[in-house]
């Protein structure tokens, strides 16, 4: 959530906002409601002063007094009921409304769109087309089944099967050694949450189009482990000297995709289900973007580990969701379609979703809201997708990466006969 008094008084904070393309009015509705609701809270913080004033008073009043001042104790109580109303349904249109602001953008975020992020850098060379794409190539090795994913659960789920399943348990176990190397702690979190957490993370209400409800709405299943990640330090004050405080979470995850009909309906790269493992880091405001750029570091020592060509781009403000004051996506050149595609990401929040989840850090003056900050380790799916063709071979096999090959147990997967 935003901070009111700074987009009140600082019109650098609104520029922000304003750079990631909201509707038209909703600042306008915005500042209007929280008006109301200030001037409404004013009135009735008053209103309940003068009424303690006049219940002491009663305490103290001689009997010839004492009815008169229970009368005006009782008005005084009458009137602050009516108000009471009156601001709760302005704190509920004050949230509402806040809701729906994103996080400003920072200022080191290109303007535009999709199209229009900065790229970074780039590392590695872009390689040709293998003879098979990602595709063709799992379905001839036997690694996945779309057709009978298709007929139990419907389009954009897939069974893995065989060697591509030993692949992914040691990549999920070679990147959680990694994490844990750099002072991550490593978490399996539940992939069912209630609404507040979704809220409190940052996505609702803005992604919930892509977010499966079970149990009538009483829950929902995440498209990351960001979601539960955030609530582990929910309405909590933490230690400066304990920060950043790095978890690794690893995860089933579940996105309905809307919005992408007729986009990458091919394979794995685009499914409904599909595991993680994602980072999340609590920091203070003095260490987020050196954090940032760790988060940053670790995810490009996993993709060149892999030996994938890759390049970092700076995400413009119109492609940035509402949470992130800033995201970097490391993009993958993927062989068969002659670009690069994002594998990963990682986003600075800021205090966004800190204010919403209630979670501070003890400051010399206080306490002050943390800093919460994601990335993307290793999104598993698109990460063998890329395998597919970069380690695909002439002769129709599969070699293993080199870093992958001890815990699988094997270096190569003969083509099916």
């Amino acid at each position: 959530m935003i901070d009111l008094r700074r987009l009140r008084e600082e019109p650098e904070y609104r520029a922000g906002i304003e750079r990631k393309r909201v509707r038209d009015g909703l600042l306008e509705d915005v500042l209007a409601a929280d008006s109301v609701h200030r001037a409404l809270l004013n009135e009735t913080e008053q209103l309940r002063a003068r009424q303690n004033a006049a219940s002491k008073d009663v305490g103290k009043a001689v009997p010839d007094e004492r009815a008169a001042k229970i009368a005006a104790a009782s008005a005084l109580k009458d009137e602050l009921a009516a108000k009471e109303p009156a601001l709760t349904e302005a704190e509920a249109r004050l949230r509402e409304l806040a809701l729906q602001v994103p996080n400003p953008a920072d200022e080191s975020v290109p303007d535009g769109g999709e199209d229009d992020a900065e790229v970074v850098r780039t590392v590695g060379e872009p390689g040709a087309a293998p003879a098979f794409d990602h595709a063709d190539f799992a379905e001839r090795m036997g690694f996945v089944d779309s057709t009978h994913a298709a007929d139990v659960s419907g389009s954009r789920f897939a069974y893995l099967e065989r060697e591509a399943v030993l692949v992914e348990l040691a990549l999920v176990q070679w990147v959680m050694a990694k994490l844990v190397a750099e002072g991550f702690t490593p978490v399996v979190p539940p992939v069912l949450v209630r609404e507040q957490a979704m809220e409190e993370a940052g996505f609702f209400p803005t992604d919930r189009a892509q977010v499966y409800e079970v149990d009538g709405g009483e829950l929902f299943l995440v498209g990351t482990s960001e979601i539960p990640l955030a609530g582990l330090h929910r309405g909590e004050i933490l230690d400066a000297d304990v920060l950043p405080r790095r978890y690794g979470g690893f995860s089933s995850c579940f996105r309905r995709e809307a919005g992408t009909y007729g986009k990458d309906t091919r394979g794995i790269f685009r499914v409904h289900q599909f595991d993680k493992v994602e980072m999340f880091s609590f920091a203070t405001p003095a260490q987020s973007w050196a954090e940032l750029d760790a988060l940053l570091a670790v995810e490009e020592s996993i993709i060149r580990g892999l030996g994938l060509p890759y390049r970092v781009v700076n995400i413009a403000t119109g492609d940035l969701g509402a949470a992130a004051a800033k995201k970097y996506d490391i993009e993958v050149w993927l062989p068969s379609e002659g670009r690069y595609r994002e594998l990963t990401s990682c986003s600075n929040y800021t205090d966004f979703s800190a204010r919403r989840l209630g979670t501070r850090v003890r400051a010399e003056r206080g306490t002050e809201l943390v800093h919460t900050l994601n990335g993307t380790a290793c999104a598993i799916g698109r990460t063998l997708v890329n395998l597919f063709e970069h380690y695909q071979r002439p002769d129709g096999s599969f070699a293993v990466p080199e870093v992958l090959i001890p815990l699988c147990g094997f270096d190569r997967v003969e083509p099916r006969g």
